[in-house]
């Protein structure tokens, strides 16, 4: 496996546990239909779900990790928490947060974002 390969999967499991640390239970870890994937879906008490993107870098000199957050990113996670409603026939309030882990296993610097964005809403005429 590539070493970013690693590092990415080494970050996705220590914001697991971050999230588990403020007492999220964890629904799924890369949950994937087709070609729509989601990192985390986390859930706290109720039925707020938190469909949660991890990004990690070793560092961040040189790029700001929040800016692959952008607008295509967004509307694929739409896409793929409106598909992981469907898939679960769930009807819930939902939440989409971003981690942000810098540095190498073990030694992450975690940045969480939660409630990062809320999706654009379509209207019609």
């Amino acid at each position: 496996m590539a070493q970013h390969n690693l590092l990415g999967k080494a970050g996705e499991q220590e914001a697991v546990e971050f999230l588990v640390r403020q007492g999220f239970t964890i629904r799924e870890t890369n949950w994937r239909m087709n070609k729509l994937e989601i990192d985390i879906v986390a859930q706290e008490q109720g039925m707020l779900l938190h469909f949660v993107e991890v990004k990690t870098r070793s560092s961040d000199e040189h790029f700001d990790p929040l800016r692959a957050i952008n607008d295509a990113k967004k509307r694929h996670m739409v896409a793929a928490a409106s598909a992981y409603l469907n898939y679960y026939q769930l009807q819930c309030e939902v939440q989409y947060d971003v981690i942000i882990l810098v540095g190498e296993p073990g030694f992450f610097n975690i940045e969480y974002y939660p409630d990062f964005f809320m999706p654009k809403l379509k209207t019609y005429r």
